[in-house]
């Protein structure tokens, strides 16, 4: 019998595994393992890398400041916790069965599944009758919101990631708008102008904050996925525009804390999460709300430690690496926002 969704014990020096017969909590995909390469655009450190011209026209807008409301500015919120907040996230082992689902918006910009593997997802059955394996803690996945689905497969290395995801029980089957799969141990970039499970065409799960992360001992080692009201067009990494909003930022622009913001007075564990935005920043990933923070959901999260530290920011504490910046030396953006 394949074993199904796996859990890491709640322990952060363990590394064993138990069956779970509710959603797991994870302390990592797979201990010491790197999600993507690192020199992918995720693990990238942004700490000098040179600002855009349009810096702080793009942080005026993210703020919304106008001639008529001047000192108009935006707070930075966690948008994940305990559940149903949050992204939850679901270790599979390589042989749990594949099954495929129903594409119902983007099935043209869809994978069948992995490459070199059988079509199919490796949805756990568990999903369809518990709550918190899929975003919004409904069980099946409900009708509203994102409902992203995202699964690790520990022994083949891969992602698999899906968005308004549904278990159809008069149909059988399950649903989702779009699907995308991701070999963590690559850097592929989906084809121009494809989306993904993420409006920009970005993986998902490489941009949460994660509680194992957030309470190890280690730095974390990658940007964190951010979202804003509306966008304009997309730049690398992104792949795909949800939006041409006039002075919007586009896809795949990258917010950087400020290297000036003393950190001193937070909690250690914050001062963590907080150190990751300056070295390697936020990346714009999805239309929502301006400056809020994508993490996993997760019981020990504590709401009352994470909005007082995340809302003493706001987004007059970031500025915006430069369109494009793929590494020193810099090149030049990719120029692929909409201008209007």
């Amino acid at each position: 019998m394949p074993l199904r969704a796996i859990a890491a014990v709640v322990c952060l020096t363990c590394t064993a595994v138990v069956l779970a017969a509710t959603p797991p909590v994870l302390e990592g995909p797979l201990p010491g393992r790197q999600v993507f390469s690192p020199t992918n655009w995720w693990n990238q450190d942004v700490s000098a890398a040179p600002l855009d011209p349009q810096s702080a026209a793009f942080i005026n807008f993210i703020s919304g400041r106008t001639p008529s409301s001047p000192g108009a500015t935006r707070q930075v919120h966690p948008d994940f916790g305990p559940p149903p907040y949050g992204i939850p996230y679901v270790v599979v082992a390589g042989d749990q069965p594949l099954v495929q689902p129903t594409w119902t918006a983007y099935g043209s910009e869809s994978d069948a599944g992995a490459a070199g593997r059988p079509p199919g997802y490796p949805i756990p059955e568990e999903a369809k009758t518990q709550p918190n394996y899929i975003e919004g803690g409904v069980a099946g996945g409900g009708t509203g919101g994102d409902r992203h689905l995202l699964i690790v497969d520990r022994d083949n290395w891969l992602l698999y990631e899906t968005g308004a995801t549904r278990w159809n029980a008069t149909l059988a089957r399950w649903q989702a708008n779009c699907g995308a799969v991701f070999d963590l141990s690559r850097s592929d970039r989906r084809p121009e102008g494809w989306t993904s499970a993420d409006a920009a065409g970005l993986a998902i799960f490489p941009g949460l904050i994660r509680y194992d992360e957030t309470y190890g001992t280690a730095e974390i080692t990658h940007a964190f996925r951010v979202t804003a009201r509306s966008t304009n067009g997309y730049d690398w990494p992104a792949s795909h525009t949800a939006g041409s909003t006039p002075g919007a930022p586009p896809m795949g622009m990258r917010l950087r804390l400020k290297a000036s913001k003393s950190l001193a007075s937070y909690r250690p564990e914050i001062q963590r999460v907080f150190r990751a935005m300056q070295r390697y920043g936020l990346i714009v990933a999805d239309n929502g709300t301006d400056m809020y923070v994508t993490g996993t959901m997760d019981p020990r999260w504590d709401n009352g430690i994470l909005n007082p530290a995340f809302h003493s920011l706001t987004a007059d504490d970031f500025e915006v690496v430069q369109l494009g910046w793929k590494g020193s030396p810099p090149r030049a953006p990719a120029n692929l926002r909409i201008v209007k």
